[in-house]
C-alpha cells in the first residue's frame, strides 16, 4: 500500500469512527426527549439494533448496495468483492458505509419510540438493513445504479441515509399510532416533555461532532484537501440552521424552545449532507435556513394533524432530506460539480431543470420504495406479533416491562414512597 494510500485509509477510519460515535448521540438525544421510565430501553435498543445491523450489512447489505447490477447488487456476499486498485481496502469501506446504514436505522427508531416491542425493533433492523436502505443506496450510489446513471447528486445521504430513515419513521409512526394521552377527544394535543433537555443538548453536540465524518469523510481521501472545503460548508449550513429554528420558534410560540433549536441544526445539517460538495458557501448557509425553519413549522403543523413522532424524526430527516436533495438542483455550483464528477449546474447557475428534475425523481421513488416496503413488513409484523405494546406495560414504562429494571431505580422508588406517604396522610 502507498503511502498516500494509507493516508486515506486513515482518514476513512478516522471518519468511520466519527460517524460511529453519533449513535451514541442518538442515545442522549432520544432518551432525553422522552420520558424517564423508558430511557433504558431506548439505550438498550440502540445497541442491539445497531449490532444485528452489522451482522447483517456485512453478511448481505454491502453486497446488495454495491455490488454488480444496475436495480440491486448481486456480487459480494461477506464482502467477497474485488479489491480496486488504488482505492481503500474493502474492510475499510465496509466500516465506512456500515456506519451510514446505522444512522439511517437509528433515525428510522424514532418513531418507533415508547411504544414498540423490542422484538420489534430486532426483526425490523434485519428487514431495514437487507430489504430497504441498500435498495435505495445502490440506486444512487452504486457504480452501476440507475438513478448514480441519471446524475442524481447526493454527496453523503440526503436521500440515501436521511430521507429513508425519516419516511420509515413517519409510516412507523402512523402504524402504532399516538402514545397514551398524547391527544384529547377534541383532537387537541398535550406536551408530553421529555426528562432531560441537557441529555439532548449534548446527544446533539456529539450528532454534530460525527457530521464531520459523514461529510468530509464522504471524499474518501485526504489528499487534495476538499474534505476542508465540505466542513465549511457544513457547518455554516448548521449554524444558520440554529438561528433559523430560534427565530420561527419565537414567531410561533414566543419563546425559544430548546427542542426546536436541536431540530433546527440536525434538519440543517440533513439538508447540507446532500449538497456539501456542489454549492457554494452562500448557498449552504441559505439551505441551512430555510431547513431550520422548515422543520419548526412542519413539526408544529404534524403534530397538529394528530401524528405523534415523539422526536420529530420526519420533520427533521424526511422534510429536510427532501429540501437538501432538491436543493443541489436549484445551487449546485458549475466549478464543484466539475470537480466531484456527478450532475449538472444547478438552475440558479443557468443550468435549467434538468439536475432539479433528476433530484425530484430520486426523492420520489425513494420515498415510495420505503414507504411501501416499511408498510408491508410492519403489517406483517402487526398481524403476527403485534407492533405495539400493551396499555399496562407503555403506562408502567417499558424499562420495566422489557427489561425488567428502571433506569433511575431510586427516583421511581422515592416517587413510590412519597405516593404511600400521600395515601395514608
Amino acid at each position: 500500500m502507498s503511502a498516500m494510500l494509507a493516508v486515506d485509509g486513515v482518514w476513512v477510519m478516522l471518519s468511520a469512527i466519527l460517524v460511529l460515535f453519533m449513535q451514541a448521540g442518538f442515545v442522549l438525544l432520544e432518551a432525553g426527549a422522552t420520558r424517564m421510565k423508558n430511557a433504558g430501553h431506548i439505550a438498550g435498543k440502540q445497541l442491539l439494533g445497531f449490532s444485528v445491523a452489522a451482522l447483517t450489512f456485512w453478511a448481505v447489505g454491502y453486497g446488495l448496495t454495491f455490488g454488480e447490477g444496475s436495480w440491486i447488487g448481486h456480487t459480494g456476499w461477506f464482502l467477497d468483492l474485488p479489491e480496486e486498485k488504488g482505492a481503500i481496502p474493502n474492510e475499510l469501506s465496509f466500516l465506512f458505509q456500515l456506519s451510514f446504514a446505522a444512522v439511517s436505522l437509528a433515525i428510522a427508531w424514532g418513531g418507533f419510540a415508547e411504544r414498540a416491542k423490542l422484538s420489534v425493533y430486532l426483526i425490523f433492523a434485519f428487514i431495514y438493513t437487507v430489504a430497504i436502505y441498500p435498495v435505495v443506496g445502490h440506486w444512487i450510489w452504486g457504480a452501476e445504479g440507475w438513478l448514480h446513471s441519471l446524475g442524481k447528486q447526493d454527496f453523503a445521504g440526503s436521500t440515501v441515509v436521511h430521507l429513508q430513515g425519516g419516511v420509515a419513521a413517519l409510516v412507523a409512526t402512523l402504524m402504532l399510532k399516538p402514545r397514551l394521552g398524547k391527544y384529547n377527544r377534541d383532537g387537541s394535543s398535550n406536551v408530553i416533555p421529555g426528562h432531560n433537555q441537557v441529555y439532548s443538548v449534548l446527544g446533539v453536540l456529539i450528532i454534530w461532532l460525527g457530521w464531520f465524518g459523514f461529510n468530509p469523510g464522504s471524499t474518501l481521501s485526504a489528499q487534495d484537501g476538499f474534505y476542508g472545503y465540505v466542513a465549511l460548508t457544513t457547518v455554516l449550513a448548521a449554524a444558520a440552521g440554529v438561528l433559523a429554528a430560534y427565530c420561527t420558534s419565537l414567531l410561533l410560540t414566543g419563546k425559544a424552545e430548546i427542542p426546536a433549536i436541536l431540530n433546527g441544526v440536525l434538519a440543517a445539517l440533513v439538508a447540507i449532507t446532500a449538497a456539501c460538495a456542489f454549492v457554494e458557501a452562500w448557498a449552504a448557509v441559505v439551505i441551512g435556513l430555510v431547513a431550520g425553519s422548515l422543520t419548526t413549522y412542519t413539526a408544529v403543523y404534524f403534530d397538529k394533524k394528530g401524528v405523534d413522532d415523539p422526536v420529530f424524526a420526519f420533520s427533521v430527516h424526511g422534510i429536510a432530506g427532501i429540501w437538501g436533495s432538491l436543493s443541489t438542483g436549484l445551487f449546485a455550483s458549475p466549478r464543484l460539480v466539475e470537480k466531484v464528477g456527478i450532475g449538472k449546474a444547478g438552475l440558479f447557475y443557468d443550468g435549467g431543470f434538468s439536475q432539479l428534475g433528476v433530484q425530484l425523481v430520486g426523492v420520489v421513488v425513494a420515498a415510495l420504495y420505503v414507504a411501501l416496503v416499511t408498510f408491508i413488513a410492519l403489517w406483517i409484523l402487526d398481524k403476527t406479533m403485534g407492533l405495539r405494546v400493551s396499555k399496562e406495560d407503555e403506562l408502567k414504562g417499558l424499562d420495566i416491562s422489557e427489561h425488567g429494571s428502571y433506569s433511575y431505580p431510586e427516583h421511581v422508588m422515592f416517587m413510590r414512597h412519597e405516593e404511600e406517604i400521600r395515601r395514608v396522610m
